[in-house]
């Protein structure tokens, strides 16, 4: 979708649709009052009659409008101008794209950005509006053979501001939100497609391919051999089991001084998990397509980098593996050497997600990291701690956590903290190696962390399990494209690009 911004009188605007908002007790917004002045009164009438009361969700389409210029006026209820806020705004732009999506208005005027929200700026409801509007647009229908596209679907949003003197506020804005939204585009893209297409070599084609579109952004690719070299035992051990070669995909965008310590990103590639020996369940087994959401959400994040341009070095390693049952695969009680060194007792072959991001982990100390974020769907009991609401975040460092938090809350990609205290890094002891892969039943996302830990104590890390926030099942599902939001306004606000 195209987006631009506009200024000037709302009610010369030559438009297929003018969207405007209208609040509890059938209150006007104020451009929407300038329409219904230079309508006199027309608006204020169909409001009388009770077509709608200004409650959220509500929507009403008017069509020849006295005094406008546009073909047709969608009034769109906002509630209650006190608790209009970022959270509802999303979620009124999202209603908004899909109601004009199937109006047969190709293009559309929003005037809903120039409002005064409780907790946003200009800068930051622009930047969601764009996002929103490109969520509520997404479709993943690429691989049926009907597409259901509606037949003039909305392809152009412009944005319209009352105050000529903010443009450059809210073009820099859209920049932002039109680079975020492609990333997590992006990320849903290569997440929703099943694994039979979606292999570690595919996704590092496709991390190639970025590399091509901008000369800030290089892509190296690692094979097993080379791996071998460097030894990376754990995460070889890991694509034992499966006929696809695993891959290590290095991706180095430079857009900040040579001297400058980059901030890396690790993000857990499993193209497919079947559990290995320790065979998941069959049902709800092809969502497992899913467990390289963490290295899609670091993909699409580069390529926002990109686009954006941000003035910040940033790497991307992406450990991309399969992990399958077969004659070769590991065993319960298997011990494997890991890059670092350290030796692994194998006591799950389904915990495998942190047997490839350790290795991932101790290779992305030779550049020297300011920090060290990884993103992975590494635990169930992640989900049943904090469900689809919020990513688990725990970390080395304080600041480096309340950056990460903050990122979250700014962006509406939430994540929550929970401990990473010595206390449990016993749960991993073994008999027979310097750990077990997993420490037993209870605090199974913490000790998860623990074994990662382990790995991280030459830099300044953080590790966002985002196993309940990565993709939605039921009715709805798909990849969400997080957590992209919350790692693109950590770099911005780190490269000092963020309002």
């Amino acid at each position: 979708m195209e987006f631009s911004i506009k200024s000037g009188d709302p009610t010369k605007q030559r438009t297929a649709c003018l969207v405007l908002g209208v609040y509890s007790h059938r209150r006007l917004s104020p451009i929407a009052q300038q329409v219904d002045k230079a309508s006199k009164g027309y608006l204020a009438k169909i409001l009388k009659r009770g077509d709608i009361n200004g409650e959220s969700g509500e929507q009403v389409m008017l069509y020849d409008v006295p005094g406008s210029l546009a073909e047709r006026v969608l009034l769109v209820g906002l509630g209650k101008a006190r608790e209009f806020t970022l959270k509802q705004y999303r979620k009124t732009l999202s209603s908004i794209v899909k109601s004009l999506d199937k109006s047969h208005a190709a293009e559309a005027v929003c005037c809903l950005s120039d409002l005064e929200l409780q907790d946003g700026n200009l800068y930051q409801t622009v930047r969601d509006t764009v996002i929103s509007a490109e969520e509520a647009a997404y479709r993943a229908d690429e691989l049926k053979s009907e597409r259901k596209t509606p037949k003039r679907p909305l392809k152009r949003l412009t944005l319209f501001l009352g105050d000529r003197r903010r443009l450059k506020t809210a073009q820099k804005a859209v920049s932002h939100g039109q680079g975020i939204a492609n990333g997590m585009n992006l990320a849903k893209g290569l997440s929703n497609l099943p694994g039979n297409i979606c292999t570690p070599t595919y996704l590092a084609d496709q991390a190639r391919k970025l590399s091509r579109k901008s000369r800030r952004l290089k892509v190296q690719v690692l094979d097993e051999k080379q791996m071998e070299k460097l030894g990376m035992g754990a995460l070889l051990s890991v694509s034992r089991g499966s006929r696809q070669p695993a891959k290590l995909i290095i991706m180095e965008y430079k857009g900040g001084k040579t001297d400058t310590k980059p901030v890396v990103l690790v993000g857990k590639g499993l193209t497919f998990d079947a559990g290995g020996i320790s065979l998941k369940p069959s049902a709800g087994m092809d969502e497992m397509k899913y467990d390289m959401c963490g290295g899609a959400s670091v993909i699409g994040t580069l390529q926002a980098c990109a686009e954006m341009e941000l003035s910040l070095n940033v790497i991307g390693v992406v450990p991309s593996s399969e992990n399958l049952p077969d004659g070769d695969a590991n065993k319960p009680g298997d011990i494997v050497t890991s890059m670092s060194g350290q030796t692994i007792e194998i006591l799950n072959t389904d915990a495998e997600g942190r047997l490839i991001l350790c290795d991932a982990l101790t290779y992305s100390e030779r550049f020297e990291p300011a920090a060290v974020i990884d993103i992975a769907t590494l635990t169930g009991a992640c989900i049943v701690a904090l469900g689809k609401h919020a990513s688990g975040l725990m970390a080395n460092n304080d600041a480096l956590a309340d950056e990460v938090l903050n990122a979250g809350s700014h962006s509406g990609d939430r994540a929550w903290r929970l401990p990473l205290w010595e206390d449990y890094q016993s749960q991993l002891d073994s008999n027979f190696a310097d750990m077990g892969n997993i420490g037993g039943k209870g605090a199974g996302t913490i000790t998860a962390a623990c074994f990662l830990s382990r790995y991280t104590k030459k830099f300044k890390w953080a590790h966002l399990d985002i196993a309940g926030t990565a993709w939605l099942s039921g009715g709805a599902k798909g990849a969400t494209g997080r957590p992209v939001p919350l790692l693109t306004q950590f770099l911005l606000k780190r490269s000092g690009q963020s309002d």
